[in-house]
């Protein structure tokens, strides 16, 4: 029964930090992103500093303690050898002097066994030591008439001091090792936890910095995607681009202006038909005026009339041609704007556009080949067919007679491609960067062919941009090689 409400509290969740998400600004986004992955580097680094602090102090310490319980140790048998000399002084000569000496260096001795016993010396060994030393302060004492035997058993008992004084050196040679061993396995380990700790924080920083490189990544390449319809052309699909606040008010701006520049369109277009039209309805008159006085309804025409006349027809016929021209061009470039995509197979396609030009082709006695595996694109067939029909009746109107004019078609990555190479003079340098250009014609014109309108290649530019491709004049010669790219290709 509580699933539900679950589920609600979930979407609610998801909706609140969509929201927050939004009233955040890309530049904000992108600050706190940056925070965060130096926070998570500069939290690493410092807990690696006090570690190797701590460790270093540790040392330090272990360095004291060791110094200190090596002077000790020597003080401790320096002392013992004072405390023998001036004992056995003490036993021959009966000096009090002697004797204080001898409590004298057995006091510093002591103090010596007490700093031993801070450094890590088990109370058995100084309980021996004391025990040794206590003999020794008894034998002291006693009537000089025995003091011979005394001596023998002084001897005895600082011998069984020097070998306590060896044992004790033992043991904390014994006890600094043990420091240093375990003090170099924490120093180890330290090293350790502090490697992990770095390779930890690095790779959550390289995970940190992918995450919002992907976050910050997707709103960008939906704006670049959107330029890029809006430089195609492409001015039906709505502009909306989700993220945060400062790129979805550019995706509103970027709406706004596609908005404005279909606007524009229209405008030009309705500009262009309205002026078609008035420029028809009188053309239609001059060239009717024309030839009635052709005929000689008006009265017979002498020779320099009937010259006049031939001009003005021939300029009145070249008129009627231009804007028919126009009028051809404006509508390809509105259509173009209106895609009708499918799957398409490019090689049948142009087959297909082949076998519509043979008769043209065979007028010239030119041989067309068609080379390639079959390959599929989503596109406009009509529109491509248009394209690549443009293109093959340009290379066949500049092919030289009995020449040879290749297809070839060949799938990449993320594109196909489709190359026309005709047996032609080719493209003069200086028409390089115009043939594309709306109503522009090169320098070298066929001889035996009429002179072209110069918007076949550009409506070839109209249409495949339109497609989201591109097309290129390559660098070959002899003849020219155009390069039509489109993306999303995919084997049949």
């Amino acid at each position: 029964m509580n699933e539900p409400s679950l589920t609600a509290g979930s979407a609610r969740h998801v909706r609140f930090h969509m929201s927050s998400l939004h009233r955040v600004s890309f530049r904000q986004l992108l600050l706190v992103a940056f925070l965060l992955v130096a926070a998570l580097l500069a939290a690493a680094s410092l807990h690696g500093l006090f570690t190797l602090e701590r460790l270093i102090g540790q040392s330090r310490e272990g360095a004291e303690r060791s110094v200190t319980a090596t002077a000790a140790v020597q003080n401790l048998a320096e002392r013992s050898v004072a405390m023998e000399r001036a004992a056995r002084q003490y036993l021959v000569l009966d000096d009090s002097a002697l004797r204080r000496r001898y409590a004298a260096a057995s006091h510093d001795a002591i103090g010596a066994l007490e700093q031993l016993q801070g450094n890590d010396l088990p109370a058995s060994a100084a309980n021996d030591w004391r025990s040794t030393a206590d003999a020794i302060a008894a034998l002291l004492d006693g009537p000089r008439a025995t003091a011979p035997e005394r001596d023998q058993a002084l001897t005895d008992a600082f011998r069984e001091l020097g070998v306590i004084n060896e044992d004790v050196a033992q043991r904390v040679r014994r006890a600094m090792q043990s420091r240093n061993e375990s003090l170099r396995d924490e120093l180890e380990a330290g090293r350790l936890m502090l490697a992990r700790q770095l390779l930890a924080a690095i790779g959550i920083a390289l995970l940190m910095a992918l995450a919002f490189g992907v976050l910050l990544s997707r709103p960008l390449k939906r704006v670049e995607e959107a330029i890029d319809r809006l430089g195609a052309n492409r001015l039906d699909d709505r502009i909306e681009i989700d993220g945060p606040a400062d790129v979805r008010q550019l995706g509103r701006s970027l709406d706004a202006l596609r908005l404005r520049l279909a606007q524009q369109d229209a405008e030009k277009a309705r500009f262009l038909r309205h002026v078609s039209h008035d420029l028809k309805t009188p053309l239609a008159a001059l060239r009717e005026g024309v030839a009635l006085l052709e005929d000689g309804v008006t009265g017979a025409l002498s020779t320099s009339q009937r010259e006049v006349a031939r001009i003005l027809r021939h300029n009145t016929q070249a008129l009627q041609v231009r804007i028919e021209d126009l009028l051809r061009f404006n509508a390809a470039v509105f259509e173009a704007q209106r895609l009708q995509r499918q799957p398409v197979e490019l090689r049948s396609l142009i087959e297909r556009v082949v076998d519509d030009q043979r008769l043209q082709a065979q007028a010239r006695q030119l041989q067309v080949h068609v080379s390639g595996e079959p390959v599929s694109a989503e596109l406009d067939p009509d529109k491509m067919a248009t394209a690549l029909a443009n293109l093959l009746s340009n290379a066949i109107r500049f092919s030289a007679l009995g020449g040879t004019i290749r297809f070839g078609v060949s799938q990449h990555a993320d594109s196909v491609r489709i190359e026309i190479a005709d047996s032609g003079p080719g493209v003069a340098v200086a028409d390089r960067g115009r043939v594309f250009e709306p109503f522009y014609r090169g320098e070298r014109q066929p001889q035996d062919a009429a002179r072209g309108s110069g918007i076949g290649l550009s409506i070839v530019h109209e249409y495949v941009t339109a497609h989201g491709g591109r097309i290129e004049l390559l660098p070959d010669e002899p003849g020219a090689c155009f390069r039509i790219e489109v993306p999303h290709a995919s084997s049949p």
